[in-house]
C-alpha cells in the first residue's frame, strides 16, 4: 500500500456508459396567484395511495381557494409517460393547466 497515493478524489464513472448532454433549462415559473387557475393533478393507478394523495391535495387546496379549476390526468402504467402510448394526450393535458401537482405514493 505504499504506492498508493490517498488524495480524496475519485474518478466517477457511470455505470450506464456515456449519454448525450441534456441542455439545461430552469424551472417554470411560480404562478402569480390560485384565483381562478387550472391546477393539474397527475397520478398513477399503478401506485395505491396516489389518487387518495392527489383527492386529499385537491380539497385542500379548493379549501384555500374556491375559484380553482382542476383537471386530473391519470396513467394506468407503472412506467415513464413519456414511454408510453399516453404520451402525446399528457402533452395535450399539460397545455390546459397553469400549474400541476404529481404523485406517487405505495
Amino acid at each position: 500500500m505504499d504506492d498508493i497515493k490517498l488524495t480524496g478524489l475519485y474518478d466517477v464513472h457511470n455505470p450506464w456508459g456515456e449519454t448525450d448532454p441534456v441542455t439545461l433549462r430552469g424551472i417554470a415559473p411560480r404562478i402569480d396567484g390560485l384565483a381562478g387557475k387550472t391546477i393539474g393533478l397527475f397520478a398513477t393507478q399503478a401506485k395505491l395511495a396516489a389518487v387518495p394523495i392527489m383527492e386529499a391535495v385537491e380539497r385542500k387546496l379548493r379549501e384555500r381557494e374556491p375559484s380553482l379549476e382542476f383537471s386530473w390526468f391519470v396513467f394506468d402504467h407503472n412506467l415513464n409517460v413519456a414511454e408510453s402510448d399516453d404520451f402525446q394526450d399528457f402533452k395535450e393535458w399539460a397545455k390546459g393547466v397553469d400549474a400541476a401537482v404529481a404523485a406517487v405514493g405505495d
